[in-house]
């Protein structure tokens, strides 16, 4: 499923116009994106938690030259499955 097939789930939810549909989905990732950016989480009962996870600077090894780079620290989004949902994947 892609964000077109979602918009056309939500349009049949809605009765609207898929323009509608698509302002909807749009704002609901909107919504999600910017508060994972002011370091909150956001978390929709039976389905997950979005959370922002600080990754740790570090070295690495380049594999085509074997030179030791460090890579610098840094925020990654991260997601943890409910529970209902871990049980409905089954």
């Amino acid at each position: 499923m892609n964000k077109a097939d979602l918009v056309e789930k939500v349009n049949e939810v809605l009765g609207s116009t898929k323009a509608e549909a698509e302002r909807v989905v749009d704002k609901v990732f909107d919504s999600i994106s910017s508060e994972l950016k002011s370091g909150g989480d956001v978390s929709i009962a039976g389905f997950g938690i979005f959370s922002v996870k600080n990754r740790a600077a570090r070295d690495a090894r380049n594999p085509r030259t074997g030179e030791t780079v460090r890579v610098p620290a840094t925020k990654v989004p991260k997601f943890r499955a409910a529970k209902a949902l871990k049980e409905l994947v089954k």
